[in-house]
């Protein structure tokens, strides 16, 4: 798993490349804590993500749950069908708001 981070004045953007696993996750989250505690709104940009496990699933909640927490804003986007048939089969569709794109998920955290 890489990362790609920017920052759009108090919005964070992280885009993630390949697979969130048991072994990628812990150090996933750590970032994503990081950044939901310094920006008002987080974008995941998962365009190129090519598998998400149930600890992903289980840090991306733990995300979502300290956003809402903090008061910030957590937004999904650029999901693959594969990907996204992930999320469906997991049940975790309806606990995300997730855009078609980057540009509406930023919009939508504005």
């Amino acid at each position: 798993m890489d990362l790609r981070e920017d920052a759009l004045g108090d919005i964070g953007v992280v885009e993630i490349l390949g697979r969130i696993d048991s072994t990628t996750a812990p150090t996933l989250g750590e970032r994503l804590t990081g950044i939901l505690g310094a920006r008002k709104a987080l974008v995941l940009d998962l365009r190129q993500l090519e598998y998400i496990s149930s600890a992903g699933f289980r840090v991306l909640l733990l995300a979502a749950k300290h956003a809402d927490a903090a008061g910030s804003r957590l937004v999904l986007c650029g999901m693959s069908p594969k990907v996204r048939q992930l999320f469906d089969l997991g049940g975790f569709l309806d606990f995300f708001a997730i855009s078609a794109s980057r540009d509406d998920a930023i919009a939508a955290v504005r």
